[in-house]
């Protein structure tokens, strides 16, 4: 039998063999795990006086600590609530709920905001219009160098001086502003506009499986198939036919004047008005400025290579320009969305019952002050994880791969 001997240049070198730990100063490891056992112990010996000096100060003054208060009437009021709320039934768990609530709505809707604005902006930093260019240019520079607070109570002191609900300002019979808010008409909403709404979402989700059928598609052959007529017939089509399918009900309920005050629509108050225009317009300032930076980031060449091919500036920002910028922008947008969320807690000082202010209503009346405080950071911390991880996801998902 024949033997074969291998060729030792296709052999891997062997792996250098591990050094065991010296129970010695002078060994690298060994000092680092001595490091490191120090510094966990004293961090807990640390947290162990700081909880048991809290706890036996409580004991001493006979203070009751837990979350059963959330079991007990709230007795709050709160002026706006997206949820069905009675004070005189009502827990304070319920209350807290609310606002959350409150915080996530302010928090939504000023994120999408800002985006928008902030985009606009940045990109009219650029234009070669002069007089574009500047007005964004005064626009970043003074909104960023005003403090928020100061904004917030620059708003909400310009609403509180438009007229009342019988001078209103008015657009036709949809929207009315005054001193109480902002009233809008608000749609009759019925179990076929549920169907519809699902109807679009399947429809979105069918629209983005076509757009990768359709890559793969051009990728093989070289033929893009047509996505537009399919994307129409889905998100449009599809929800339409469902609603006409269920009886097309459409009714809108218009604000009407009665009295000192109108009635029917959707409200939007004083205190939420203002805090919305305060984040979004405060924000919006520093996005323009990831915008433009993320803009100037792509070679100039781009640019160049867009126009020989006879695309007009407008196509070239939209398909080529900011596709690549995304991947400079996104993670300082990241933490604007942050702060803007965060920065939500200074609604207290306009009135606008947010977490913060429900729970600071209900630490002075229960007195559970460290539960309060948990509670209040608890919920941002969750919020804050939930959009740094799906930012993280988004950034991953436009990221380039290298091949």
């Amino acid at each position: 039998m024949s033997q074969t001997v291998a060729d030792p240049r296709l052999v891997g070198a062997r792996a250098a063999p591990k050094r065991r730990m010296r129970l010695s100063w002078s060994d690298p490891r060994f000092r680092a795990t001595v490091w490191q056992v120090v510094i966990v112990g004293a961090v807990a010996l640390i947290a162990w006086y700081l909880i048991s000096n809290t706890i036996a100060n409580l004991d001493a003054r006979h203070i009751a600590t837990g979350f059963a208060f959330l079991g007990r009437i709230a007795g709050i009021p709160i002026g706006e609530s997206l949820l069905p709320y009675n004070p005189a039934v009502n827990t304070y768990g319920r209350a807290l709920l609310i606002g959350v609530l409150n915080t996530i709505k302010v928090a939504a809707v000023g994120v999408v905001l800002a985006t928008i604005l902030g985009t606009l902006i940045g990109i009219g930093r650029l234009s070669t219009n002069w007089l574009l260019a500047k007005l964004a240019a005064f626009y970043v520079e003074t909104l960023r160098d005003i403090p928020l607070l100061l904004q917030l109570l620059f708003w909400y002191t310009i609403l509180q001086g438009l007229p009342a609900p019988r001078q209103a300002l008015h657009l036709g019979n949809a929207l009315y502003l005054t001193n109480r808010g902002m009233r809008l008409a608000e749609l009759d909403w019925q179990p076929a506009h549920t169907a519809a709404a699902v109807a679009f979402l399947i429809g979105l989700c069918g629209t983005i499986l076509w757009g990768r059928y359709a890559d793969r598609k051009q990728d093989a052959t070289g033929v893009r198939p047509a996505t537009w007529p399919i994307a129409l017939l889905l998100l449009a089509g599809l929800p339409l036919l469902v609603w006409a399918v269920m009886g097309e009900p459409f009714t809108v309920d218009y604000p009407v004047l009665r009295g000192f005050n109108f009635q029917g629509g959707i409200t939007l108050s004083p205190e939420y008005f203002a805090l919305l225009l305060g984040l979004v317009t405060y924000t919006a300032s520093y996005i323009a400025e990831i915008v433009r930076s993320g803009i100037l980031a792509v070679p100039k060449g781009q640019w160049e290579a867009a126009n020989a091919l006879g695309l007009r500036n407008g196509e070239v920002m939209r398909k080529v320009i900011l596709p690549q910028s995304l991947r400079v922008i996104i993670p300082p947008l990241t933490s604007q969305y942050l702060n803007l969320t965060k920065n939500s807690s200074l609604a207290v000082a306009i009135g606008y019952q947010d977490i913060v202010s429900v729970a600071n209503t209900t630490l002075n009346q229960t007195g559970q002050a460290i539960e309060g405080i948990a509670v209040i950071m608890a919920v941002y911390l969750v919020i804050s994880l939930s959009i740094s991880l799906f930012m993280n996801w988004y950034n991953a998902h436009i990221a380039l791969v290298e091949r």
